[in-house]
């Protein structure tokens, strides 16, 4: 931990991160006076948990999702109820999540209800399964691949999201942070196929067929459309949330995922999903690694898949800013 909080302070200390350092004042000001405000801490905890929250000072409005990855059944490093359950209780929040498209225990309503309560989430808060009557198509802003998005009907039963996510590799997109939860994770699974596809169908049976026929960056693309016709559907009315623990290169939809090869880094949190994702993937590339605490093996998975991508494109189309400050709140 010693380590960590030497290095957050550097890195902290660097300019904006994302803006570059040109090493003038007056541009470092103005690059400042644009960035988006991500605070961290390293208390990975549910005290931390609502800590982060808090610093956000954003009061939720009306009935509130909380967005989380349920993970797959097998797998052990998606977020566990006694982490989340104090913030969930603070919103007096109910945890939403889509059934997959995969093959799995979570591509039926039926299966995926059983995930649930055998992860424990029945336990500490309501639980609402978006898709599980039916779907509903929202409008995007950029429909150079997806025309619309696909999600869950009960969606319509909420003013104020908190997107959750745990911050890891992925097999198919590099890595998922938030604009990954609020994309392929509030797809219904035929919404899914519709942004894997990058538009080409939305029925989940004939996914992978249309999967690669697919280009890599059309899918990202197609994923930081879905997330910002999310952002807008809410108005804006959305905080973001990335735990960066149990950081492996495989997702938590993954029922067997290889073991984190990098120790835990803290919680980050922002109004801003650009800028979030963007400081998550700086301290993994920016990490300190060793032999027994090695960052290179998700900075490997995230570059294979041009994982990065979902960032320089969001930004592109308006969602947020990969210009950030860094603020500890330990």
């Amino acid at each position: 931990m010693k380590k960590l909080n030497i290095f957050f302070a550097v890195l902290a200390a660097t300019v904006i991160a994302g803006c570059g350092n040109s090493g003038k004042q007056e541009e470092a000001k103005t690059a400042e006076a644009q960035a988006s405000v991500v605070y961290m801490t390293t208390d990975i905890s549910a005290e931390g948990l609502v800590k982060i929250y808090n610093a956000l000072g954003v009061a939720p409005e009306g009935k509130v999702a909380v967005k989380i990855s349920t993970g797959e059944p097998g797998g052990h490093n998606y977020l566990k109820p006694e982490l989340i359950k104090d913030l969930v209780a603070t919103v007096n929040g109910t945890i939403v999540e889509c059934n997959t498209a995969y093959a799995g225990r979570r591509n039926t309503s039926e299966e995926h209800w059983k995930a649930v309560k055998e992860h424990g989430f029945l336990d500490i808060a309501p639980f609402d399964l978006l898709d599980e009557e039916t779907e509903i198509n929202i409008p995007v802003s950029d429909t150079t691949h997806i025309k619309y998005n696909i999600v869950g009907k009960n969606i319509e039963k909420y003013d104020f999201m908190i997107n959750l996510a745990h911050f890891k590799g992925h097999a198919m997109g590099g890595f998922g942070g938030v604009l990954k939860n609020q994309s392929i994770g509030l797809a219904s699974s035929n919404g899914k196929a519709y942004i894997h596809s990058a538009g080409k169908t939305a029925d989940k049976d004939s996914i992978w067929q249309y999967v690669k026929q697919t280009e890599q960056d059309h899918f990202i693309e197609s994923m930081a459309a879905a997330a910002k016709s999310v952002h807008d559907y809410f108005d804006g009315k959305i905080i973001y949330i990335n735990v960066m623990n149990n950081l492996s290169v495989d997702c938590d939809c993954n029922a067997h995922p290889a073991d984190p090869e990098m120790k835990d880094v803290g919680i980050l949190a922002s109004t801003d999903p650009v800028a979030l994702d963007q400081a998550c993937v700086d301290l993994i590339f920016k990490y300190p690694s060793t032999d027994e605490d090695n960052a290179q093996p998700l900075i490997n998975r995230i570059n294979e898949k041009h994982g990065i991508h979902i960032i320089d494109h969001a930004e592109k189309i308006g969602l947020g800013t990969k210009k950030y400050e860094l603020r500890s709140i330990d």
